[in-house]
């Protein structure tokens, strides 16, 4: 076994019987970085090969890189800025620099261009050391296997995953499969919750751009449909009635046009901006409702259910709301502050900042509170 950071000539690896090519010949450059989580402390490590005639392997080299933590395109411009190096060093005039990631393939083809500082300096010193052979060219391939060793998944445990079927989150690091991140992704976005990292405790947000590659049609979909509703107001938000639609669409936008008739943005079926219901043609809104009191008939039995249940609806977006236990002092997602003992404004009333519980709870509760202030007058009577 080579010790870190030495390099393996082509005669350790029993080459000497391939034609040795001239410098000035081609060769490729193969590098690869990786950051592990293993440890209480994240480490990394860079591998690099360079590879000659007929792809014989010429040498190749690893070591740790001490700049940790950082993060898994760091530790691959490292990886990379290493083996040109090298490169120089022996005197090599023509390289082709193998890429598998698509992200740095672009960074040194000059495509495109970092926004991060630290990616934005080591891009500039690759492209300086570019500058000393006479041809440098990226080439986007897969990396040989060499450079793919198994990982383990510390969600599914699977300890025989490709490197290349890792996932690594951009802020935090943490790196999970593929495929338990596009699960975690989906379960947080099915509940309403913001997408993060799915490391335990962990907050780092993940990002649409950043996962787009891993996710399913279904779970972009979802996905979108959460931007854009984070992106509207909760009070002015409105759905297409339509059934099979069911589109977010922005009040503000829609009150730009006179009359009550709207068409949706998505399916183009027409329905009234007032009622919220399809288009009622030739019938007013007071009518329309008088003739389909099924629909008052399904609203009767949800203010039951509401009373019921001692549900509150906020007066301002209308929205029903829920709280088992807690402060009165309720604040609604769309900003407004209420209390829902009485469901007036907060500071309105005398109830302030009392605790409250449901009536289900107080039936559970009321038996056990009977029983101590039974035992607890007991006690004091013969105390004294």
């Amino acid at each position: 076994m080579e010790e870190e950071g030495t390099l393996v000539r082509a005669d350790n690896l029993k080459h000497a019987g391939n034609p040795s090519p001239s410098k000035s010949s081609p060769y490729s450059l193969y590098f690869k970085g990786s950051v592990s989580e293993e440890t209480t402390e994240s480490s990394a490590e860079f591998k690099v090969a360079i590879c000659g005639y007929k792809d014989g392997l010429m040498f190749q080299m690893k070591g740790p890189i001490h700049d940790s933590p950082i993060t898994l395109l760091e530790a691959e411009l490292m990886a990379l800025k290493c083996g040109l190096s090298e490169a120089v060093s022996l005197g090599i005039n023509h390289i082709s620099i193998c890429c598998d990631n698509d992200q740095i393939f672009e960074w040194v083809m000059g495509r495109s261009v970092p926004q991060e500082q630290n990616i934005t300096l080591l891009i500039r010193d690759v492209q300086g050391i570019r500058k000393h052979f006479t041809s440098s060219i990226a080439v986007r391939i897969d990396v040989p296997a060499l450079f793919n060793p198994k990982k383990t998944c510390s969600i599914c445990f699977d300890d025989d995953i490709n490197a290349d079927q890792m996932f690594s989150v951009d802020i935090c690091c943490h790196v999970f499969c593929s495929e338990c991140v596009r699960r975690h992704i989906e379960v947080r976005l099915a509940g309403g919750y913001s997408v993060t990292c799915p490391q335990y405790r962990c907050k780092s947000k993940l990002t649409y751009g950043s996962c787009v590659n891993i996710l399913t049609p279904k779970v972009k979909e979802m996905w979108e449909q959460r931007i854009r509703e984070d992106s509207i107001h909760v009070t002015d938000r409105v759905y297409c009635p339509n059934p099979t639609c069911s589109a977010l669409m922005s009040l503000t936008e829609l009150y730009q046009l006179t009359g009550s008739k709207r068409c949706c943005v998505k399916c183009g079926e027409p329905f009234c901006i007032k009622c919220k219901v399809p288009w009622h043609n030739n019938l007013s809104c007071k009518r329309y409702k008088e003739l389909h009191s099924n629909r008052a008939t399904n609203d009767n039995k949800l203010t039951q259910l509401a009373n019921q249940k001692s549900w509150r609806q906020c007066s301002k977006c209308k929205q029903m709301i829920e709280l088992s236990e807690g402060c009165v002092h309720v604040i609604c997602r769309c900003g407004h502050e209420f209390c829902y003992g009485c469901g007036a404004d907060a500071g309105s009333c005398s109830h302030g900042h009392a605790y409250y519980f449901s009536y289900e709870d107080l039936e559970l509760e009321v038996p056990g509170l009977v029983l101590v202030g039974i035992v607890a007058a007991i006690m004091i009577f013969f105390v004294r």
